[in-house]
């Protein structure tokens, strides 16, 4: 049966409890996006008024929310703030000044560091960490594109962008400084692979990927008249069950 299709108030109610979600995971361990969810998201923001909030002036339907003792949830003084139509799940800990987008998912357990964005409709897993300055890129338009997602147990290092509708799959880890975008192309050491996506299908990290930032050349005359290199981004192992993040990346980063 489908579920009726919720709009305004209700639909935001439903976000923030978790109920409702701008891509939800299927038992197959695939996503299935829920373009309605944006189609309602975007049209509260068409219909509703810009108007004075203390300090601040924004659109009437998407005030800061507040947390009370049964929500779980530990939102650090300091300059955050976690938009209305956002699920902070029990045990999330955010730490100051970080900032949550409307329709965002951010799993139980999970740490927010600071300067951290998780943008809207990013889908973020439980007992993740997001460490200072990772930047979760954020989708509405067009309402059909999959988001961000970061699955359950991943590691996101300080710096690292996630962007287009990048899925990093569970227990990966993703080293400081590490960029990936829809069509960044992730060489697997390990394997002896590449791992392509495209704008329609993003990239995939694989489960329990350590990726760390590393160097390609370039091609052409002048790019080797110079010495020329582009950024890229490396698998060089894979975790363990044994392994946490912290070890994996040691042991990545080690000389």
């Amino acid at each position: 049966m489908m579920q009726p299709r919720l709009t305004g108030d209700e639909l935001l109610d439903a976000l923030e409890a978790g109920t409702v979600r701008a891509a939800e995971p299927q038992a197959d361990g695939s996503w299935r996006v829920e373009s309605w969810v944006k189609e309602g998201i975007l049209d509260l923001f068409r219909a509703s008024p810009v108007v004075p909030m203390g300090v601040f002036r924004d659109k009437a339907a998407f005030p800061t929310r507040t947390f009370d003792d049964s929500s779980g949830v530990r939102l650090v003084p300091g300059g955050s703030a976690v938009r209305r139509g956002s699920h902070l799940g029990s045990g999330v800990v955010c730490m100051p000044p970080m900032y949550v987008n409307v329709g965002a998912f951010v799993g139980e357990g999970s740490m927010i560091d600071s300067h951290a964005l998780v943008g809207s409709c990013a889908q973020v897993g439980r007992d993740v960490h997001l460490s200072a300055a990772a930047q979760l890129g954020g989708v509405l338009e067009p309402a059909g594109a999959r988001p961000v997602i970061v699955e359950d147990g991943a590691f996101v290092g300080a710096g690292v962008l996630v962007l287009e509708g990048v899925r990093v799959q569970r227990r990966a880890v993703l080293a400081a400084g590490v960029s990936l975008a829809a069509t960044t192309v992730l060489y697997d050491l390990v394997h002896e692979t590449e791992i392509r996506g495209t704008r329609e299908n993003p990239l995939e990290v694989p489960a329990d990927a350590v990726v760390v930032s590393g160097m390609r050349k370039t091609s052409g005359a002048f790019a080797e008249r110079y010495g020329l290199s582009q950024a890229c981004a490396l698998i060089v192992k894979y975790r363990t069950e044994s392994t946490d993040a912290a070890t994996a990346l040691e042991e990545a980063l080690r000389p």
